[in-house]
């Protein structure tokens, strides 16, 4: 037992040494020694004969005294067994995994958050530090799948899945987490946000958008949706309205009479999930599901709040719109902090998570004779700027190669080094690993043609929508290219090509924003 006991604990702590303690003085109950039981006065409905019985049991010296205190011990105390919230100050076990399904324990507090841990992740796998990384939570048994948002507690929500429940974390990028905030027009129609139009017309749609969310607030969201009945695998289209005080359907057509509106869903008791098998857990009529769970709904399919849209825009819409009915102000509030992140290198600033081998990395300086510890910050920083200045002139030096080097085999291979190029990747593989990061225009990858055995393709998203571009490699002169074009732009390897994409757009539908990339943790 420790000094401090907690007051629901059920043994009395060791007495300090220095003399009896303020008991002793004058009346009350002897004094108590170590590890004996203490009679609880708890309960009016005691019965007093009982009392002289308490006081005569013999002190019997208690083995395992933190086992029968639920306040210290890990298993009375266990926030899955429903005793609440995790208690502050009190370190827990959180287990992420990857997309490869590699797994890494780490040690968390209860206040920490998804962005925090996320950082703690991104500096261990040494990965490119940006905001889209994103910590998911995923219910296998239930295909189910959300982004936590920065602000949110992974211990807190880790504490909410039913104990055995086929659940996990997975740590991997989602560039449209904050996708609402810079290309709000198009992911707000005008025909699903049309009542806030008509109260406003004065102002231009991308005005009145931009507007809602500065302030931190939605507009009302309208539109068809198809409803599976409770405990049945039947679906219904009804016309659905999203609003301050939760999401109604209308009972006939799209009437807005009170009297036709029926309540659905209470958004700040609930959260929203994709649906990743809809059609053949749930048999929706489109593959663009989406659910509403409420947090009593701990396991099973009943209680869940199934719904489907006709199309991608559609779904995406009445997510973003729930996203900003349930945080409001905290979720542009996470947006502004990541992007304020942007604007100073990743090892300046505070670190919230550390591990023992992250505490034993320092700076050295390694040009003289012997190595020496770098503890200047400011030299810390040159360093490390200098080291990256020379390992882009490595990078840069392929292409000062004379030119019967370009068809040598380092300039067909060397791809393969890059976080972009995926291999031999199926084009349904592709199409769900674009998926999962975030169907944002630009978003793409590079892997191997499995029609064409020399050449590559290129995927590439725009407008929600997954497209795919051969490359073919030539020969002329024994000089070996890279074409997308029958040879009307030619490139001296891939790398070249994507470079050149992602400052020019060609013939591309737009420029190469993000690639995908996979983490091994």
């Amino acid at each position: 037992m420790e000094g401090g006991a907690q007051q629901n604990s059920l043994w009395e702590p060791p007495e300090q040494d220095g003399g009896p303690s303020e008991r002793d003085a004058g009346e009350g109950p002897p004094e108590v020694k170590r590890s004996q039981p203490l009679f609880i006065h708890g309960s009016s409905r005691q019965l007093p004969q009982e009392e002289p019985r308490a006081s005569s049991l013999p002190s019997i010296p208690n083995p395992f005294p933190e086992l029968c205190s639920p306040s210290n011990s890990p298993i009375l105390s266990s926030p899955a067994l429903g005793q609440g919230p995790p208690r502050e100050g009190t370190s827990h076990v959180v287990k992420v995994f990857g997309e490869d399904g590699a797994c890494r324990s780490l040690e968390a507090s209860a206040g920490t958050t998804a962005r925090q841990l996320c950082e703690t992740l991104v500096r261990r796998t040494r990965a490119l530090h940006d905001h889209s990384w994103a910590l998911v939570e995923l219910h296998q048994h239930l295909a189910l799948e959300r982004c936590l948002e920065d602000h949110e507690s992974v211990v807190e929500v880790q504490s909410s899945w039913a104990p055995g429940a086929d659940s996990r974390f997975v740590f991997r990028k989602n560039f449209a987490k904050y996708e609402l905030f810079k290309s709000n027009a198009s992911l707000f129609p005008e025909v699903m946000v049309s009542s806030c139009l008509e109260a406003n017309k004065s102002m231009a749609h991308s005005e009145l958008i931009q507007n809602f969310l500065n302030s931190g607030s939605c507009p009302e969201v309208q539109g068809f949706l198809h409803l599976r009945e409770a405990g049945r695998k039947v679906w219904k289209r009804f016309h659905f309205s999203l609003r301050r005080s939760g999401l109604y359907y209308s009972t006939k057509g799209t009437s807005k009479d009170p009297r036709h509106l029926q309540y659905f869903a209470d958004l700040t008791e609930s959260n929203i999930y994709y649906v990743t098998q809809g059609k053949k857990l749930y048999g929706t009529p489109t593959e663009f599901g989406f659910c509403i769970k409420p947090h009593k709904v701990r396991s099973g399919v009943k209680g869940l709040k199934l719904l489907c849209s006709e199309d991608e825009q559609s779904r995406s819409c009445w997510m973003a719109a729930f996203r900003l009915f349930k945080y409001g102000m905290q979720l542009y509030c996470n947006y502004q902090q990541a992007q304020a992140r942007l604007s100073q290198p990743p090892w300046i600033g505070p670190t919230p998570l550390r591990s023992v081998s992250d505490n034993a990395l320092v700076a050295m300086d390694f040009s003289g004779c012997t190595g020496r510890v770098i503890e200047n910050p400011s030299e810390v920083l040159t360093a490390a700027l200098e080291e990256a200045q020379a390992w882009r002139k490595k990078t840069t030096h392929r292409y000062s190669l004379p030119a019967a080097c370009h068809s040598s085999p380092l300039s067909a291979a060397i791809h393969r080094t890059q976080p972009w190029f995926h291999g031999r990747i199926s084009r349904e593989d592709t199409q769900q690993l674009i998926g999962r990061q975030g169907l944002v225009d630009g978003v793409f990858l590079v892997r191997e043609s499995q029609r064409n055995p020399k050449g590559f393709v290129l995927s590439l998203c725009h407008l929600q929508r997954i497209k795919h571009y051969l490359i073919l490699p030539s020969e002329e002169e024994g000089r070996l290219y890279f074409t997308m074009d029958d040879g009307q732009t030619r490139f001296a390897d891939l790398i070249q090509l994507v470079e050149f994409h992602q400052i020019n757009r060609g013939i591309l539908p737009c420029k190469l924003r993000h690639y995908c990339t996979c983490v091994a943790l």
